[in-house]
């Protein structure tokens, strides 16, 4: 892995960004450098306890929360999409997520690897801000091609969409 790479875009008014899980590349503490002064004003993380413990980041909420940013974790497993309890925990997030990016806020969501499940919740974000889901895959990708690795991925992405979206 390259390291803590933030991917971002303007949503809205404000910037959302999509990245690995802090530690992942093999520097925790760099990496929690990096994403404070990046500023964000909530960090939205779709990865499990057991994979932020493998990398050393089981204390990333307490330390996220540290830094004086938001931070929520919806548990999604490697490749997939938000079970039951998780899309209960997606809308809450969803209705801080959205009000912030109006405002001008920034909001970071990671996974492990920055790719397919933070780019379906990222996608999902800025359909729920308006943008027509073709033109927002085109946009989510243009900055992070790995963006949404499966089809199932795609389709929660897409719930609530009345356009089709290509995608892979």
């Amino acid at each position: 892995m390259a390291g803590f790479v933030i991917h971002a875009l303007p949503v809205l008014r404000g910037i959302l960004a999509i990245a690995p899980l802090p530690g992942a590349g093999g520097d925790y503490a760099a990496d929690l450098v990096h994403l404070k002064d990046w500023r964000p004003a909530m960090v939205m993380t779709l990865t499990t306890l057991s994979e932020m413990a493998v990398v050393g980041a089981a204390n990333l909420g307490h330390d996220v929360v540290h830094i004086g940013t938001r931070w929520v974790h919806v548990p999604v497993a490697d490749f997939g999409v938000p079970d039951a309890a998780g899309a209960a925990i997606w809308r809450s997030a969803a209705s801080v997520a959205s009000p912030a990016l109006r405002g001008g806020g920034r909001v970071l969501i990671h996974c492990q690897g920055g790719c397919g499940r933070s780019g379906m919740a990222a996608l999902r974000l800025m359909i729920a801000a308006g943008e027509a889901p073709d033109a927002a895959l085109a946009r989510l990708r243009a900055v992070r091609p790995c963006a949404i690795e499966t089809q199932s991925q795609m389709r929660w992405a897409m719930q609530g969409s009345t356009q089709a979206v290509t995608g892979r």
